[in-house]
Protein backbone atom coordinates (compact mmCIF):
# COMPACT_ATOMS: atom_id res chain seq x y z
CA UNK A 1 0.00 0.00 0.00
CA UNK A 2 1.75 3.35 -1.09
CA UNK A 3 2.22 6.01 1.64
CA UNK A 4 -0.63 8.33 0.20
CA UNK A 5 -3.09 5.06 0.29
CA UNK A 6 -2.57 4.77 3.24
CA UNK A 7 -3.18 8.26 4.40
CA UNK A 8 -6.76 8.82 2.40
CA UNK A 9 -7.83 5.56 4.31
CA UNK A 10 -6.52 7.07 7.80
CA UNK A 11 -8.88 10.61 6.85
CA UNK A 12 -11.74 8.74 5.60
CA UNK A 13 -11.40 6.28 8.77
CA UNK A 14 -11.23 10.02 11.06
CA UNK A 15 -14.02 11.39 9.23
CA UNK A 16 -16.22 8.40 9.52
CA UNK A 17 -15.91 8.30 13.15
CA UNK A 18 -16.54 12.25 13.38
CA UNK A 19 -19.27 11.29 11.50
CA UNK A 20 -21.02 8.74 14.06
CA UNK A 21 -21.08 11.20 17.09
CA UNK A 22 -17.22 9.60 18.21
CA UNK A 23 -15.87 11.77 20.93
CA UNK A 24 -13.16 10.64 23.50
CA UNK A 25 -14.51 9.42 26.19
CA UNK A 26 -12.06 11.65 28.84
CA UNK A 27 -12.03 14.11 26.55
CA UNK A 28 -13.63 17.84 28.04
CA UNK A 29 -17.94 16.89 28.08
CA UNK A 30 -16.70 13.60 27.40
CA UNK A 31 -18.58 11.11 29.65
CA UNK A 32 -15.10 9.42 31.51
CA UNK A 33 -14.56 13.78 32.04
CA UNK A 34 -18.12 13.76 33.51
CA UNK A 35 -17.02 11.59 36.30
CA UNK A 36 -14.11 12.99 37.81
CA UNK A 37 -14.53 14.00 41.21
CA UNK A 38 -18.48 13.23 41.10
CA UNK A 39 -18.38 9.40 42.60
CA UNK A 40 -17.13 8.32 46.06
CA UNK A 41 -16.68 4.56 46.19
CA UNK A 42 -17.56 2.64 49.48
CA UNK A 43 -15.34 1.61 51.80
CA UNK A 44 -13.40 -1.72 51.24
CA UNK A 45 -13.95 -4.60 53.85
CA UNK A 46 -11.46 -7.33 51.99
CA UNK A 47 -7.42 -6.93 50.00
CA UNK A 48 -9.47 -7.22 46.66
CA UNK A 49 -11.69 -4.07 48.00
CA UNK A 50 -8.74 -2.12 48.60
CA UNK A 51 -6.76 -2.72 45.38
CA UNK A 52 -10.11 -2.13 43.26
CA UNK A 53 -10.97 1.14 45.53
CA UNK A 54 -7.10 2.00 44.64
CA UNK A 55 -7.20 1.78 41.06
CA UNK A 56 -11.00 3.07 41.14
CA UNK A 57 -9.93 6.83 43.26
CA UNK A 58 -6.73 6.87 41.01
CA UNK A 59 -8.69 7.51 37.91
CA UNK A 60 -11.81 9.33 39.58
CA UNK A 61 -9.82 11.28 42.12
CA UNK A 62 -11.01 11.23 46.07
CA UNK A 63 -13.76 13.86 46.10
CA UNK A 64 -14.42 15.81 49.22
CA UNK A 65 -18.27 16.11 48.57
CA UNK A 66 -19.33 13.55 46.34
CA UNK A 67 -23.17 13.27 45.22
CA UNK A 68 -22.65 9.49 43.98
CA UNK A 69 -21.31 6.80 45.41
CA UNK A 70 -20.17 3.53 44.19
CA UNK A 71 -20.75 0.07 45.96
CA UNK A 72 -18.61 -2.90 44.66
CA UNK A 73 -19.40 -6.34 45.72
CA UNK A 74 -16.62 -8.41 44.69
CA UNK A 75 -15.98 -11.90 44.47
CA UNK A 76 -13.06 -14.15 43.45
CA UNK A 77 -12.45 -17.75 42.57
CA UNK A 78 -9.55 -20.23 42.16
CA UNK A 79 -9.40 -22.86 39.81
CA UNK A 80 -7.01 -25.13 39.05
CA UNK A 81 -5.98 -25.65 35.34
CA UNK A 82 -3.26 -27.70 35.45
CA UNK A 83 -1.91 -30.88 37.69
CA UNK A 84 1.07 -32.74 37.19
CA UNK A 85 1.27 -36.81 37.66
CA UNK A 86 1.74 -36.42 41.25
CA UNK A 87 -1.97 -34.60 42.17
CA UNK A 88 -0.22 -31.32 42.30
CA UNK A 89 -1.23 -28.22 40.67
CA UNK A 90 1.19 -26.15 38.75
CA UNK A 91 -0.98 -23.10 37.86
CA UNK A 92 -4.34 -21.47 38.83
CA UNK A 93 -6.70 -19.21 37.20
CA UNK A 94 -8.24 -16.61 39.36
CA UNK A 95 -11.62 -15.55 38.21
CA UNK A 96 -13.30 -12.20 39.20
CA UNK A 97 -16.33 -10.75 39.51
CA UNK A 98 -17.68 -7.07 40.63
CA UNK A 99 -21.56 -6.56 40.52
CA UNK A 100 -22.18 -2.69 41.31
CA UNK A 101 -24.33 0.22 42.23
CA UNK A 102 -24.08 3.71 41.69
CA UNK A 103 -26.53 5.73 43.61
CA UNK A 104 -27.36 9.12 44.04
CA UNK A 105 -26.89 10.48 47.40
CA UNK A 106 -29.22 13.46 46.91
CA UNK A 107 -32.48 11.06 46.19
CA UNK A 108 -31.27 7.40 47.22
CA UNK A 109 -32.19 6.05 43.46
CA UNK A 110 -30.26 3.43 41.76
CA UNK A 111 -28.22 5.37 38.55
CA UNK A 112 -26.92 2.62 37.29
CA UNK A 113 -25.95 -0.93 38.08
CA UNK A 114 -24.01 -3.91 36.17
CA UNK A 115 -21.46 -6.57 36.09
CA UNK A 116 -17.55 -7.14 35.38
CA UNK A 117 -15.74 -9.71 34.87
CA UNK A 118 -12.50 -11.03 33.95
CA UNK A 119 -9.73 -13.47 34.96
CA UNK A 120 -5.74 -13.82 35.08
CA UNK A 121 -3.72 -16.99 35.96
CA UNK A 122 -0.68 -17.88 37.69
CA UNK A 123 1.95 -20.55 38.46
CA UNK A 124 2.93 -22.54 41.49
CA UNK A 125 6.40 -23.08 42.80
CA UNK A 126 8.43 -24.99 45.26
CA UNK A 127 8.07 -22.67 48.15
CA UNK A 128 4.41 -21.55 49.99
CA UNK A 129 5.96 -18.25 50.11
CA UNK A 130 6.94 -17.47 46.49
CA UNK A 131 3.26 -19.30 45.35
CA UNK A 132 1.76 -16.76 47.95
CA UNK A 133 3.12 -13.65 46.39
CA UNK A 134 2.25 -15.14 43.09
CA UNK A 135 -1.19 -15.49 44.05
CA UNK A 136 -1.33 -11.81 45.52
CA UNK A 137 -0.18 -10.38 42.03
CA UNK A 138 -2.51 -12.10 40.61
CA UNK A 139 -5.03 -10.51 42.47
CA UNK A 140 -3.86 -6.77 41.70
CA UNK A 141 -3.51 -7.56 38.31
CA UNK A 142 -7.16 -8.95 38.28
CA UNK A 143 -8.60 -5.64 40.44
CA UNK A 144 -6.96 -3.70 37.55
CA UNK A 145 -8.55 -4.93 34.78
CA UNK A 146 -11.77 -5.16 36.38
CA UNK A 147 -11.23 -1.48 37.88
CA UNK A 148 -10.64 -0.84 33.54
CA UNK A 149 -13.73 -2.44 32.93
CA UNK A 150 -15.95 -0.94 35.07
CA UNK A 151 -14.63 2.49 34.48
CA UNK A 152 -15.55 2.11 31.06
CA UNK A 153 -18.81 1.31 31.99
CA UNK A 154 -19.31 4.32 33.67
CA UNK A 155 -18.07 6.31 31.26
CA UNK A 156 -20.25 5.07 28.51
CA UNK A 157 -22.99 5.83 31.11
CA UNK A 158 -21.59 9.05 32.26
CA UNK A 159 -23.58 11.25 30.49
CA UNK A 160 -27.15 10.03 32.13
CA UNK A 161 -25.94 11.59 35.32
CA UNK A 162 -27.88 14.17 36.77
CA UNK A 163 -26.34 17.44 37.04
Amino acid sequence: MSSSDRRLFLLSGLAALAGCGFAPAYAPGGGGAALMGRIEIAPPDTRAGFLLTQELEGRLGRPADARYVLTPAISLQKRSISIDRSNVTLRFNLLGRVDYVVLDRQTDAVVTRGTVENFTGYSTFDTPVATQAAERDAEARLMTMLADQLLTRLAATARALPE
